[in-house]
């Protein structure tokens, strides 16, 4: 069943002093733009995760219930669908805040060719690594939603009162399969992301800006 689905976020970078040239400086605006524009989606974490902490405690009460206990099951059934709404809810918000930054992101790019040679180098990977980001969180993000159709299709069988066991645990077998792709796509995202991390770093630091890390 669900488990909390945990991310890693870009580092938050914070100009001490301006130094290098204003290619680079430039290139800073864009990247620390992009990660401001993708705090709504480091603010669904918290609310998202409770969710999934609900549901889960939903789902271990109704299978403790038995079959004459149908009215008790149902209202269960019914709360977990509410959180289920609430995170397509969340997922949309998500999804707008990561698609805005990936768009400022995209700004990155017209200074790449103007860079110094050892610069560049680094400047085009973390622009291939950003862009392989942004593809598996679409991807991610894609797996959740139909993860999250097949745990309401679940919900809908508990209430049904001529449930077949074997129909029940088809569906079980199926919400499983869905949270594996889930989770193989989450951890190519953090991996992409602490990659991306490490190559803005890399980055500041060829160009010789003075920067803060958080």
């Amino acid at each position: 069943m669900r488990r909390l689905l945990l991310a890693t976020f870009l580092l938050v970078l914070f100009l001490a002093g301006c130094s290098g040239d204003s290619v680079a400086n430039d290139m800073y605006e864009h990247l620390e733009q992009t990660v401001e524009l993708e705090q709504p989606f480091a603010e669904q974490q918290e609310p998202f995760s409770a969710l999934e902490q609900e549901e889960q405690d939903l789902y271990n009460q109704i299978i403790e219930l038995s079959a004459d206990e149908m009215d008790k099951i149902t209202s269960l059934s019914d709360q977990a669908i509410a959180t289920i709404e609430e995170r397509k809810q969340l997922l949309q918000t998500e999804l707008d805040s990561m698609n805005k930054a990936e768009e400022e992101f995209t700004k990155v790019k017209e200074y790449v060719e103007d860079l110094d040679e050892e610069p560049k180098k680094v400047a085009q990977e973390l622009v291939d690594t950003m862009e392989q980001r942004y593809e598996a969180y679409q991807q991610l993000h894609d797996a959740y939603v139909s993860s999250l159709e097949q745990d309401q299709k679940l919900y809908e069988l508990f209430k049904k009162e001529d449930l077949k066991e074997e129909d029940l645990r088809s569906q079980i077998e199926t919400v499983n399969q869905s949270y594996d792709k889930v989770m193989e796509h989450n951890t190519n995202f953090n991996e992409l992301t602490d990659t991306y991390n490490q190559l803005k770093q890399n980055f500041y630091d060829a160009v010789e800006l003075n920067v803060v890390y958080e």
